[in-house]
């Protein structure tokens, strides 16, 4: 599943090519058409992400989310649109090129009530200028829980998924199975701003890279690393591997249904 800064990237680029034009708005797949009817000739008003969601302001006070979840992809391209192939579940177009949404998880026009009933629901976005990190906190230190599955959940802290959650713990040298209430809060303020650090670099480069300088290929005369992720990363997918600081293999272990990636020396519990 894409993790949030890929949707700041992609309200960026809505940004760049639709707002402040009247914007033709179809559902070629049909699966979106009464909404696309709402919407098309409307000018786009302003994109923004909340996490891993996606808003579209339209003028009338039509607000289209979308939720790429596992499958969702978009394509957004300058030009004219081609025909549509494959199943696009929401074309938008102007003279600026057009974007095309395949399997989102969720496409919708939603009500201003809806809209306050979704960001309410969601936890601050360290991307995000207006995000209240004592609001995570305060939810973190009152559970139970452990740390990395916090991370996980969106009502926490959202934007962050498995890549972002592994490697801040590691950084941070934090043991993933720490529960909320035992995290200190000199932890969590930690956490919380390498957050900011690493996923706005992840918007400005449209990769995640997470290893410190001294970690990269170049200086450690090791080879890139190869996998379809792509980016440098300490723990993430690297099981079995060494670990870049101890040199110890990278452990992972199922939580709550996702793999969870760890070195047992660097973050081991103090």
């Amino acid at each position: 599943m894409p993790e949030g800064h890929t949707v700041h990237r992609l309200a960026a680029a809505h940004a760049e090519m639709f707002r402040g034009r009247p914007v033709a708005v179809t559902s070629p797949q049909g699966r979106f058409a009464d909404g696309a009817r709402r919407l098309t000739g409307r000018v786009l008003e302003s994109a923004e992400a909340y996490g891993k969601h996606l808003l579209l302001r339209f003028d009338g006070e039509q607000v289209l989310h979308v939720h790429l979840g596992i499958y969702g992809k978009y394509t957004l391209a300058p030009g004219p649109a081609p025909t549509p192939t494959g199943a696009v579940r929401l074309r938008l177009a102007s003279d600026g090129g057009y974007a095309d949404l395949r399997g989102p998880n969720a496409c919708e026009l939603l009500e201003p009530g809806d809209v306050k009933t979704l960001l309410d629901r969601l936890g601050p976005d360290p991307l995000r200028p207006d995000a209240d990190s004592e609001l995570a906190w305060r939810r973190i230190s009152r559970s139970r829980t452990v740390i990395a599955q916090l991370l996980m959940d969106q009502a926490v802290v959202a934007g962050p998924g498995n890549i972002y959650r592994a490697e801040v713990l590691f950084r941070a040298g934090i043991d993933p199975r720490l529960s909320g209430k035992d995290l200190a809060a000199s932890q969590w303020a930690a956490l919380w701003a390498d957050l900011g650090v690493l996923m706005a670099e992840g918007v400005r480069t449209g990769r995640i890279d997470t290893v410190r300088p001294q970690h990269t290929p170049e200086a450690m005369g090791r080879p890139p690393r190869v996998d379809d992720h792509g980016g440098e990363v300490y723990v993430y997918r690297r099981t079995g591997q060494p670990c870049l600081i101890c040199e110890n293999p990278v452990l992972t272990t199922e939580l709550a249904g996702r793999n969870l990636f760890w070195c047992p020396v660097c973050q081991s519990p103090r």
